[in-house]
């Protein structure tokens, strides 16, 4: 399990339609996205287990729910930002957790994001039927990815799992890098149609549940 670990979190890295000034504001909906692995011919095995995830974002004005399903398996991420609270699920090799987190876990495990910084260049280009402006990351650690974001589409949650909350406009296409292992995301669609409100519910059933703080010893351990 340490392995999924490591890769994990780099790949967990992501209604109503009002024009202003020539931007829609995404207030409700799902967002969904591809993901290629580039990688050295040593990492191939793993490369391959990898392509073709996707992850599926749902989003309502306070709440997200992030879901990574490759052939590894499934994490899903759900979080209220209005009461401080969510959980996340790992389904690997038939094992099933569920891990409740705070507010304070949940600025934790989103750490990498708090005050990004963006370099944007004028250069555009059209991705996935949309135009993009580009847009270079730079984390507080000092690692760097390229972006390449529409800015006619805002989302209004700010707060959604793995978001470029100082971006201004919505991520695209962008590239992350974890070892040897380059994680590209590529839009896949965008649906403005309500979500239900049961999406955002934790399972009764089925999981074996444990803390954020339980869940980092247990990582620290292995």
């Amino acid at each position: 399990m340490k392995f999924f670990y490591k890769i994990i979190p780099v790949i967990c890295f992501f209604g109503c339609v009002n024009n202003t000034f020539g931007q829609k504001q995404f207030s409700e909906g799902t967002i969904s996205y591809t993901i290629s692995i580039q990688s050295s011919k040593a990492e191939a095995p793993v490369s391959n287990s990898l392509n073709g995830a996707a992850l599926n974002l749902y989003i309502k004005p306070f709440q997200s729910r992030s879901e990574m399903k490759s052939a590894l398996g499934t994490e899903t991420n759900v979080y209220d930002n209005k009461v401080g609270k969510g959980f996340i699920l790992k389904e690997y090799s038939g094992q099933k957790l569920m891990i409740t987190v705070n507010k304070e876990n949940w600025v934790q495990k989103n750490q990498w994001n708090n005050n990004m910084n963006f370099t944007f260049s004028d250069a555009t280009e059209n991705i996935a039927g949309y135009k993009c402006k580009k847009a270079i990351g730079t984390t507080p650690d000092g690692r760097n990815f390229t972006v390449y974001f529409a800015p006619d589409i805002i989302v209004i949650n700010k707060k959604y799992n793995n978001s470029f909350e100082q971006l201004p406009g919505l991520p695209v296409q962008y590239e992350l890098k974890s070892g040897n292992l380059i994680f590209k995301y590529t839009l896949n669609s965008i649906s403005y149609e309500p979500v239900a409100s049961a999406k955002f519910d934790a399972p009764k059933t089925g999981f074996r549940i444990m803390t954020y703080e339980e869940n980092q010893q247990l990582k620290k351990g292995e």
